[in-house]
């Protein structure tokens, strides 16, 4: 005769309220990471090599530049303008909505403040009516997200900072010093604005390019004789499109083949590039 012990029976149901509070919880942390503290951005494209290499995943941090619209995933439109705003310093490397479609993120840096007097003349680029120096590291070759074979010259350049406050070095790509976007005409950033250019000099859709933007916020200067390489290019930057400064390397992937080709994916791991500092 068997006896049946009913406080001895597991209980295989779950208290579903629990777990929807726990799902809720979890929710609003990464919301709240995620709009307020860091966030995770993917390197698609070359045009921030050598700084930046394709498949690098980087950290940025949002507290930076303060919050607008932008700071929060689906861009909820809570407030206007930003909150706690501050300028970045030139020479840092934000990440912000692209300026003809805000869903978009590009990466750049930040060269040109408000009021700043910016040209490139035989692809040096001139700050102020001064040369920023730059020094020759020898040759570099690099490989596009399209697949393209590049060669170049890597040069290390010193930006100089916003109020007597030092310089910052950093390494930029020269393909060519040749050409209109190596010879521009001097450009005034207005106020409310940013300038922002790629470390690949000669392969970054930046704000010497500023086609399609003669209206609106930062719209070209009436007159300005602007390169135009389309009618969707980046032009200056409005401020309240920053989303945050980036930081480091969090990890880094040579997208050499094709995701589902997991046996290659311990090859393809840049090991060295794990918390490499962005500068």
């Amino acid at each position: 005769m068997s006896v049946y012990n009913k406080g001895a029976e597991p209980d295989q149901q779950e208290n579903w309220g629990d777990i929807v509070r726990q799902i809720v919880i979890l929710v609003v942390v990464i919301f709240g990471v995620r709009s307020f503290f860091i966030e995770p951005f993917n390197i698609p494209s070359g045009s921030m090599i050598p700084t930046l290499q394709i498949g690098d995943f980087v950290l940025v941090t949002k507290p930076s530049y303060g919050y607008s619209r932008y700071s929060f995933p689906f861009s909820l439109s809570l407030f206007s303008g930003r909150v706690f705003g501050s300028l970045p310093h030139r020479g840092d490397v934000a990440v912000f909505r692209y300026t003809q479609d805000t869903s978009i993120d590009y990466i750049k840096r930040i060269v040109g403040l408000p009021g700043d007097h910016i040209r490139v003349t035989a692809g040096k680029l001139i700050l102020n009516g001064q040369e920023l120096p730059r020094q020759s590291m020898g040759a570099y070759s690099f490989r596009d997200e399209m697949g393209t074979n590049f060669s170049g010259e890597r040069y290390r350049e010193t930006l100089t900072r916003e109020n007597g406050k030092g310089s910052v070095t950093h390494d930029v790509l020269k393909l060519t010093d040749e050409g209109p976007a190596n010879n521009t005409t001097e450009y005034v950033v207005p106020q409310g604005c940013l300038f922002a250019m790629g470390d690949d000099r000669d392969d970054s859709s930046d704000s010497r390019f500023q086609g399609g933007r003669e209206t609106g916020k930062c719209a070209a200067p009436a007159g300005n004789d602007f390169l135009r390489a389309s009618d969707r290019d980046l032009g200056f930057v409005p401020v309240e499109n920053l989303v945050g400064h980036a930081q480091f390397v969090l990890f880094s992937i040579d997208l050499k083949h094709p995701s589902w080709q997991f046996w290659y994916w311990p090859a393809e791991i840049r090991w060295g590039r794990f918390l490499h500092g962005v500068h």
